[in-house]
């Protein structure tokens, strides 16, 4: 489709907005080339037939979110073949104390809001309704009540006490303790001890049998009502795995109406792409990287031999694995790398272009960050004109590459808004921040240019927005188109930065565990044994089929130190860093020797200087070698001519076997006891 077949709709909302249509109608004609801006004061209501109108084979974008389901539902009555965006400028710019300044900013949220994202794969779940619900007391008999009509129920009391034997037994109440569970919606596995079933005559209480450990029992959803541990790590986003205080009575409503409606076929996205040949995990039995493993903080990545494998079932999107691994083998979806990068660059070069200065980009998600700034638009004074907002699908999934990037076109700062208790692990994006923190201020950029704002509602944010310093961004931003994989995103990215960097350098020190980074190599202690080449799962260290010989490429260097877990002298140490020369690009001479030719036939098979050590050391030690000239030429031969050697010299036939033993008989045991005469007398003497 042609892009002068784009319609943009702005709507003023009933002229709580001062929009600058001309300004705006200027830089979206560079931003978005043939795109036609019309201006609107209520397109949701008294001029909804100008939406409709315009919908058909042409791509639509409306500057509004709120009425976004009905522009949606008169698209689809219409047939509506073209694309469809909806854009927040209300919130994000239009309502605030510095909306007449917001032109270059709203202009920026339409651009980046015109470009496409991929579709992203998804991920079925299957629920028959097959559901435990775990508790200690009547709770949760009676929450089983409320859903007998709906679910197939089992009722599992933990260490009951005085528990009401029920009038009729329309599900079962047994006794148990759950001691290890695992699966998600749909495919639930769990082991039970102090397992048992209630005695029919129980009277006034539930009189159980004797117990056991160990039962198991499938099932497809986990009502858990125990008010103990939750049965797995960050809980909340277990598929299929419902837990409430029992003592909130709210909180028992809530998971008993979710629980209600988990029958049927589910979808989810597929929140990471993994590509196994490119982790770095293990090689030859040696562990290599671990960080996404450290990390997962649903337990959905387990070692899988040379690689890890990622449930995506029990993957609940967090992206931390994806923020960490060097060699973009895991890689976030939703968006991928390089879609999210479009975006960003058209959001930051259409706001320069447009006028804007210092912009700060703020990162948030749909579910927190969303509802705050709508709170600061509606009862505060809203975001300032120079930030940014930029929602992404988890900001634990921040990428080293979106960070270089946004800096690399524009960005005078970055702020990650999230809450000030999160609920989920933020190791991945703390390590995130440290590294980029390192690579900017090793570029010049200075102190704290990257950080997180931790507000839960709309005066913490303003005040933290309050405190940003003016800083000015890169004098010339780069207009890079990210393409590639991960790896390649974040390669580019930072060279481009390193380009548009206020002190370029060549070298930057980084903290341990950077995806970027060197060798140090003893190399009068290596023998070139090329142990360390055949484990390098990205080819960063190599050797040559024609001689002795090891190379390293930096940039192909991803620090998950298999080379120095496998190298037998121990002469490999890592060294993290980033290097932006064009030499990081080439292969480096780490070692390189003579190679040792065979003293009888001359074909090359070793080096000259571990043949020698060897040699040296035999002749030193060995009873075999000591003073034998002979046996010692035989270490300085190629395998095929140390056996030629071997034979000719010895009359050996490789091939001969040794003289058999005489078999014993019955005679033989008759001689012995002195009843005939053997065969041979000496045999059995």
């Amino acid at each position: 489709m042609a892009e002068s077949e784009r319609r943009v709709f702005v709507c003023s909302c009933e002229e709580t907005m001062p929009l600058d249509l001309g300004g705006i109608a200027r830089v979206c004609a560079r931003a978005l080339p043939g795109a036609k801006v019309e201006e609107a004061r209520q397109l949701c209501r008294a001029e909804l037939a100008r939406f409709e109108a315009a919908l058909g084979g042409s791509d639509v974008l409306v500057a509004c979110t709120q009425e976004a389901p009905l522009f949606a539902e008169r698209a689809e009555e219409a047939g509506h073949r073209g694309r469809l965006d909806t854009v927040n400028i209300r919130e994000q710019a239009g309502w605030s104390d510095e909306a007449k300044a917001a032109t270059p900013k709203i202009a920026a949220l339409i651009a980046a809001a015109a470009v496409p994202m991929p579709e992203t794969a998804i991920v079925t779940y299957t629920s028959e309704g097959v559901t435990l619900v775990y508790g200690r007391d009547e709770t949760a008999i009676e929450a089983a009540r409320q859903l007998e009509n709906r679910l197939n129920l089992t009722v599992l009391l933990t260490r009951p006490k005085d528990v009401l034997p029920p009038r009729t037994t329309t599900f079962p109440v047994l006794k148990g303790t759950i001691r290890s569970a695992r699966g998600h919606l749909g495919a639930f596995e769990l082991v039970v001890d102090d397992y048992a079933a209630p005695a029919p005559s129980s009277r006034a209480a539930l009189v159980f049998g004797p117990p056991r450990d160990g039962a198991k029992s499938r099932c497809d959803v986990i009502l858990d009502l125990s008010g103990g541990a939750p049965l797995f790590p960050a809980h909340h986003k277990r598929p299929g795995y419902l837990r409430a205080d029992p003592g909130d009575r709210a909180a028992v409503q809530r998971a008993i109406f979710q629980a209600a409606e988990l029958v049927g076929t589910f979808d989810k996205p597929r929140f990471v792409t993994f590509t196994a040949s490119l982790c770095a995990h293990s090689r030859n039995k040696r562990t290599g990287c671990t960080r996404c493993l450290d990390l997962c903080p649903v337990g959905a990545i387990a070692p899988a031999g040379d690689h890890v494998a990622i449930d995506t079932n029990i993957c609940a999107g967090c992206g931390s694995c994806s923020a960490v691994c060097p060699t973009g083998a895991a890689s976030y979806a939703l968006p991928p790398a390089d879609a999210l990068l479009r975006r960003l660059r058209a959001l930051l070069l259409t706001y320069l272009e447009a006028g804007g200065k210092r912009p700060v980009l703020l990162l948030h998600e749909d579910e927190h960050g969303a509802p705050l700034i709508e709170a600061l638009a509606r009862h505060g004074p809203g975001l300032p004109a120079r930030v940014l907002p930029f929602n992404v699908n988890e900001v634990t999934a921040l990428g080293l590459e979106l960070i270089a990037a946004a800096f690399a076109y524009g960005a005078a700062e970055l702020r990650v808004l999230m809450g000030a208790r999160p609920r989920d692990d933020t190791a991945a994006l703390d390590r995130t921040l440290t590294l980029a923190d390192a690579v900017l201020r090793g570029l010049g950029f200075g102190e704290e240019r990257v950080g997180v704002i931790a507000a839960d509602d709309p005066d913490a944010l303003a005040a933290a927005l309050r405190t940003l310093t003016r800083r000015d961004g890169v004098a010339e931003p780069r207009r890079f188109l990210a393409m590639g994989d991960k790896r390649g995103v974040l390669q580019t990215a930072l060279k481009e930065l390193g380009k548009a960097a206020p002190a370029p350098a060549a070298i930057i020190p980084l903290p341990e565990r950077a995806p970027f980074g060197t060798l140090r190599v003893d190399t009068a202690g290596c023998t070139l044994c090329l142990s360390c080449v055949s484990v390098c799962p990205t080819g960063a260290l190599r050797d040559n089929p024609d001689r002795p010989m090891l190379t390293f490429t930096e940039d192909a260097c991803v620090q998950c130190g298999l080379c120095a877990a496998t190298c037998p002298e121990k002469v490999i140490v890592l060294e993290p860093r980033l290097n932006l020369t064009p030499e990081a690009a080439e292969p480096r001479l780490i070692k390189e020797e003579e190679p040792f030719a065979c003293i009888r036939c001359g074909t090359p098979f070793g080096t000259k200087s571990t043949i020698e050590r060897i040699a040296a050391k035999l002749s030193a030690s060995h009873w075999m070698y000591k003073g034998s000239a002979a046996n010692l030429d035989l270490i300085r031969m190629c395998a095929d001519c140390r056996a030629i050697t071997v034979t000719e010299t010895g009359g050996l036939d490789p091939y001969a076997a040794g003289e058999r033993p005489r078999i014993v008989t019955t005679d033989d045991y008759l001689a012995a006891r002195g009843e005939g005469a053997p065969d041979d007398p000496k045999k059995l003497n």
